[in-house]
């Protein structure tokens, strides 16, 4: 035999007899968390009984749902049986809930920031016994995947269970002055059920006594020193309804996801509470029969707080146009009143009242969905529903693909690094670090800040190709980059960067992409040599400028940089706002008619320093020719002997062309000494 965990019972010698048997606990075979002795049996069991029978274990099948996360109804078993009986057509019964047994005086109760609870109940019971629920209620908890306590927490956890409704017993000493639901308090702790004391956030939900003291994390988890122990005697339930975003953020803040959280996260009924803390009562009165019940649940509500209902208005033409099935209000509401929607009304429209336990259900699609689920799929009918409407790309969409089509039929590779980044990487890649947003709760320390730039990412794909000796490099990323905002949320901005190693072109692969991009596109930018972006070489590198705003950069990576990557060689980089890119209007392309006068080409050569942009020595030549060129092309790049150290020649083709006539040689000779003027003003001195 194998225990559950993991030991395997076998023959043993015990004091020279063999032993084919153990003697266990109630722990030991995983039925509770008595470890106290081993497990009696009563007296005049017959032997070869059923072991099931004999431990009181029931047998029952467990389905194991994957449920979407449009029904938090479903997460109690009341949904899925009230689905289950309506599609059956069987009665659906609710478990009844007993009286007041004395009907006293309550606690006081106070919502004293809006935003925290929508209504909160508290109920005092007294008279209570903590010890084990019985075995029947321990085996059903236990299969739904938690782990039996005491009866009172296992009263707590059927409920949630049963109703999806949570509930937190505190022991009464602790908040015999009421309850006050508040925000956390700058600075405040607050020791969990799970013994760590946490330092809470302003936006935490915050239950206190009525002395102020924090005692539970709304809608996540209890606290330490009001939790519920062997002496307990009487205690103070809560029955509340938390906002589902703040839940769900508080959680995460503190990484404390509870069975309670995953519920208010999703949506829970604020309109169930009383029901859920009698529901409580009757299944803690069966190892408390004399258990007394002071007050009904008293109960405190804001504004916050959904409506007992909302009401919509269901058009039978849409149900007929959206599932190309013709019904009456008579079948639509006998498809849909068994699970608690109300229909009123005939003719055309429905006025249908959704309960408040389906928080997804909200508009009339809504409701369409759950005649379609009743109906049943495999009923509908085949006709295509009449639309208007056609899909297609937007134009974002289109040059966006254009830029992935363009980048990959020249050469590149796609890239997906993860958007989370050491805190270290923007500053190994000379990216300023100071606008990275810290992760709350990271998976790991090493990605823990979301990233600024595209680049570091990338500049970890080369680092890495290149440790497996991959060669002819060529990568390119389309995503998203997080900056931190002026406001509480980032500026996320879409970007492109392309990398690639080449030991020959350097800067000139970026200046080439470029190039196949502009030209996709049909858009253009400034090409300002004189700023270096950060982390790239001084001088064989660009910012992208489109008037004074900053919309990327080109060029070759910093040598520092990369022998902070350990990468080899010379990496040639481009970084574009798509977010500025994809939203433009393309240019439209003016066609031009082919002269049928010759052209004249002149090859020009200048020697400039080092500081003296090629892309202003280009606009330089082409502004001096005016309307006469018709190309004009940077077709050599030259350092060694003959140029200066610091230097470098520039040779460009000038093509010049009129549309009405053959130019002359004084024409040409003209414009040629205009553009070797133009030229010597930026420095640039004829070779």
């Amino acid at each position: 035999t194998k225990m559950p965990d993991g030991r395997e019972i076998l023959r043993r010698g015990i004091l020279g007899i063999d032993s084919e048997g153990m003697c266990c606990s109630a722990k030991e075979l995983d039925l509770n968390d008595d470890h106290g002795g081993i497990l009696i049996l009563p007296a005049d069991l017959p032997l070869g009984a059923d072991v099931f029978d004999a431990l009181g274990v029931t047998t029952d099948t467990v389905f194991d749902l994957d449920l979407t996360r449009n029904r938090p109804d479903c997460w109690g078993h009341m949904g899925v049986a009230r689905d289950l009986a309506a599609r059956l057509g069987r009665p659906f019964r609710a478990d009844t809930a007993g009286e007041p047994s004395h009907p006293l005086h309550g606690l006081p109760i106070s919502i004293v920031d809006d935003g925290t609870c929508g209504r909160f109940t508290a109920t005092v019971v007294k008279n209570i016994r903590v010890t084990q629920s019985p075995q029947w209620l321990q085996d059903r908890i236990a299969r739904s995947g938690m782990r039996p306590i005491n009866n009172i927490v296992d009263a707590s956890n059927y409920v949630m269970l049963e109703r999806n409704q949570p509930t937190h017993a505190y022991d009464l000493r602790s908040v015999e002055s009421g309850f006050r639901v508040r925000f956390a308090k700058a600075g405040e702790t607050f020791a969990t059920l799970d013994g760590q004391t946490r330092e809470l956030h302003p936006a935490d939900i915050v239950i206190a006594n009525g002395n102020d003291v924090a005692v539970g994390l709304g809608g996540v988890m209890g606290g330490l020193e009001s939790e519920v122990v062997e002496s307990t005697t009487a205690i103070a339930l809560e029955v509340a309804w938390f906002p589902a975003d703040t839940v769900l953020e508080s959680a995460a803040r503190h990484g404390l996801r509870s069975e309670a959280s995953a519920r208010f996260e999703r949506g829970a009924d604020p309109w169930g509470l009383e029901q859920a803390a009698w529901r409580f009562i009757e299944i803690l009165r069966l190892t408390c029969p004399d258990l007394e019940v002071h007050g009904a649940p008293q109960s405190t509500q804001n504004a916050t707080c959904p409506p007992p209902s909302g009401d919509v208005t269901l058009r039978l033409a849409q149900v007929e146009r959206i599932l190309g099935v013709a019904l009456s209000a008579r079948q639509v509401a006998e498809l849909i009143e068994p699970i608690g929607y109300r229909c009123v009304g005939e003719g055309s429209a429905v006025t249908v009242s959704i309960p408040s336990w389906r928080p997804d259900s909200t508009t009339e699609i809504d409701v369409i969905e759950e005649v379609a689920r009743h109906y049943g799929y495999e009923a509908l009918g085949k006709s295509v529903p009449n639309s208007t409407v056609h899909g297609r790309l937007s134009t974002v969409q289109q040059r966006r693909r254009t830029v992935h089509s363009v980048l990959i039929e020249g050469g590149w590779s796609e890239a997906m690094p993860n958007p989370f980044l050491d805190p270290s990487a923007a500053g190994l890649a000379g990216i300023d670090d100071s606008s990275q947003l810290a992760l709350v709760n990271p998976l790991v320390a090493e990605e823990s800040v979301l990233r600024v730039s595209l680049r570091p990412g990338l500049l970890r794909a080369v680092a890495y190709n290149q440790s497996h000796r991959v060669d002819g490099i060529h990568l390119y990323e389309v995503g998203h980059v997080y900056p931190r905002g002026a406001g509480a949320l980032p500026d996320e901005e879409e970007m492109l960067c392309v990398m690639s190693v080449d030991d020959t072109d350097g800067e000139l692969a970026a200046l080439r992409s470029w190039s196949l991009l502009v030209d996709a596109l049909g858009f253009g930018a400034q090409i300002d040599a004189k700023s270096t972006p950060g982390g790239y070489h001084p001088g064989r590198s660009a910012t992208l400028r489109r008037g004074k705003q900053v919309i990327g950069a080109m060029g070759e990576i910093s040598p520092v940089v990369l022998k902070r990557h350990g990468i080899v060689g010379r990496v040639s980089c481009l970084e574009v706002s798509l977010s500025v890119v994809l939203r433009e209007e393309p240019k439209p392309v003016a066609a031009r008619p082919v002269s049928r006068f010759p052209s004249s080409d002149i090859d020009l050569a200048f020697v400039a320093a080092d500081t003296v942009a090629a892309a202003d020595v280009h606009r330089a030549l082409k502004s001096a020719a005016g309307n006469l060129a018709v190309g004009l092309d940077l077709f050599d790049v030259y350092r060694g002997k003959g140029v200066p150290e610091g230097s470098r020649s520039l040779a460009y083709r000038l093509r010049l062309q009129a549309a009405d006539r053959t130019l002359t040689d004084d024409e040409v000779a003209g414009v040629r000494q205009k553009c070797i003027a133009a030229a010597e003003k930026l420095g640039a001195n004829l070779r």
